[in-house]
């Protein structure tokens, strides 16, 4: 095989009159007065050949001609320098003329060129990963990706952390989502689970001792699929002993201030602010705020209580909440605009807004409705050029509709700032939620969380006043991480599956093997998890999740590239003991 001496995009003007060899793909062919270019690209870049027929065998020249782009080739020549100079290619003064070759690989007739600025399917893109790796913005993501994990890798071992791997094969336990099952051939009518994390393996590594864990988990979640996620993805698991909530903390913001300087030459600021879960969603309609424009909610329901505006006051009389926008250069806005606005925002889950143009005053074809004083409040929460957009909402879920309509008027009026890396902790979780669908309260995060040693009475009664030692990470609106100080007292644990439901012998079931090393010496712990996956599509900037996973899903849970999932043989089923049911189609 003709290897290579050297890169393509290594070669410089000091490599003129000296022989070379390289290996790559074809990306560019042009037939110039006889003289044939090629441009060969490798993972550093492109360098241009040039193929003489006057001075290249004629049989290898003819072969070149007929050779698709694409194909994989040896070239070995000498540099010289390029008589028409490229400025945009780091090789352009250079070039090198062919003395011989090896044809490694010849590519038929692509089905989508990579190269070529084209709209392509999806699907198509994804069946032909490997076309549409070879991009190189593409292949910048997972570069990114190299060093982001590297980063917080090293950063881990440098504060004595041990990495250590999970099973994957495990036993079904009810995390949250649906379990990905396998059955057993050995233990015929017994299934494995695949992780939807490793937590319950991390606790047990805090009870055996190591103190510090870490690793880069593989996890499996069996959920409808959406832009955002994956049936498989990676996350960065920690787990620690002997610490509290701080600790875990101030770890995270080590390890994210060191990569961003590591990977983006950043500078973040530290520590990151934090806000209660009630909070947030009072002031943002979110618990994972984008803190990088301003425009929080405000709940103006207690000032319009006595006003004459019959459908405010019937409104608040019902029990909902009048809740306003304060949105920068909206009084600019036409009535044409506004009601295209109001159509814009029911999509988002209103029924539309009442409009207040502030300038030096109110300006609304509602203003006749309002007192003085009424237009006063708007005026104090707003500033000149505002318009303030008021909606009536339900209290149960009219926090979370407008922050909705939040971030889409962020968007719409370019109120979000590209070059903000914005992280804020939320803290303070409920501990419970509940679930109408079962009648019946489940853990809002994952039942080893922690409660609130100062509310531990409220876990058999007042348990939507509970709240949780847990503790979120968002940044620029993205949830990138959550995690919890863990429960290590086994009669506090078994008091939290009994407030879920849970029977001792359900618990015991499902978790037995937890219970029992709780009770022969567990040490107090805790840890946080970060996607990698959704870190990286923020950091890239990348169009979807898809992008930065190597080889993804598509929102149907199949791999166009190896069309899984399949049909398996009824031999493979029979010896598993599984037998399928006929379906409808």
């Amino acid at each position: 095989m003709l290897k290579r001496t050297i890169n393509c995009a290594d070669i410089t003007e000091k490599e003129i009159g000296s022989s070379v060899a390289i290996n790559g793909w074809i990306q560019r062919k042009r037939n110039l007065g006889g003289l044939l270019f090629l441009d060969i690209r490798d993972r550093s870049g492109i360098v241009q050949i040039v193929l003489n027929p006057d001075t290249v065998n004629k049989v290898l020249f003819k072969k070149f001609q007929t050779l698709k782009t694409e194909s994989v080739v040896g070239i070995k020549g000498a540099v010289k320098k390029r008589e028409t100079e490229n400025p945009n290619l780091k090789t352009g003064k250079i070039e090198i003329e062919i003395e011989t070759a090896e044809i490694f690989s010849e590519a038929e007739d692509l089905p989508f060129n990579p190269f070529v600025g084209q709209d392509v399917d999806e699907i198509v893109r994804l069946r032909y990963r490997y076309l549409d790796l070879r991009k190189p913005e593409v292949r910048n993501i997972f570069e990114l990706r190299a060093k982001i994990v590297q980063s917080i890798r090293n950063y881990l071992i440098q504060n004595d952390f041990i990495d250590i791997e999970t099973p994957i094969l495990t036993k079904s336990t009810p995390e949250g989502a649906r379990d990905f099952i396998v059955p057993s051939r050995l233990n015929k009518g017994k299934f494995y689970a695949l992780p939807q994390s490793p937590q319950l393996f991390k606790q047990i590594l805090m009870v055996g001792g190591f103190e510090k864990y870490f690793q880069i988990a593989r996890c499996f979640r069996d959920e409808d699929l959406r832009q955002d996620r994956q049936p498989e993805f990676t996350q960065i698991d920690i787990e620690m002993s002997f610490v509290d909530q701080e600790d875990i903390m101030l770890l995270t913001e080590g390890i994210y201030k060191k990569m961003f300087k590591d990977v983006l030459d950043t500078d973040i600021v530290t520590p990151f602010p934090r806000i209660k879960y009630a909070e947030a969603m009072l002031r943002y309609g979110s618990d994972k705020p984008d803190t990088r424009f301003a425009m929080e909610i405000k709940d103006l329901t207690g000032f319009f209580k006595e006003s004459k505006f019959n459908l405010i006051k019937s409104s608040i009389e019902k029990g909902q909440k009048i809740l306003a926008l304060f949105v920068p250069g909206g009084a600019t806005l036409s009535r044409k605009e506004i009601d295209t606005l109001k159509e814009e925002v029911k999509e988002q889950g209103a029924a539309g807004f009442l409009e207040f143009k502030i300038n030096d005053g109110i300006s609304s074809s509602y203003a006749k409705y309002l007192s003085e004083t009424e237009k006063e409040i708007l005026l104090k929460n707003g500033k000149d050029n505002d318009i303030a957009l008021l909606f009536i909402v339900n209290k149960e879920n009219g926090f979370e509709i407008v922050g909705k309509i939040r971030l889409f008027l962020a968007k719409k009026f370019n109120l979000i700032s590209k070059e903000k890396w914005n992280f804020i902790w939320i803290t303070d979780f409920p501990f419970f939620s509940f679930n109408k669908e079962e009648n019946r309260y489940e853990t809002k995060h994952h039942p080893f969380t922690m409660p609130n040693p100062e509310e531990l009475d409220k876990i058999d009664g007042d348990k939507d006043n509970l709240h949780a030692l847990a503790y979120d990470l968002a940044l620029n609106g993205n949830e990138i991480g959550g995690g919890s100080i863990r429960i290590h007292n086994p009669v506090l644990q078994k008091r939290v599956f009994n407030a879920i439901g849970l029977t001792e012998q359900e618990a015991e079931d499902k978790f037995g093997f937890l219970l029992k090393a709780l009770k022969l010496g567990a040490p107090p712990h805790g840890g946080i998890a970060f996607g990698l996956d959704r870190l990286v599509w923020i950091i890239s900037d990348a169009k979807s999740l898809r992008d930065v996973i190597a080889f993804p899903k598509t929102t149907a849970g199949i791999s166009p590239l190896t069309d899984a999932p399949n049909r398996v043989k009824k031999e493979q089923l029979d010896e598993l003991g599984v037998q399928l049911k006929k379906q409808d189609n």
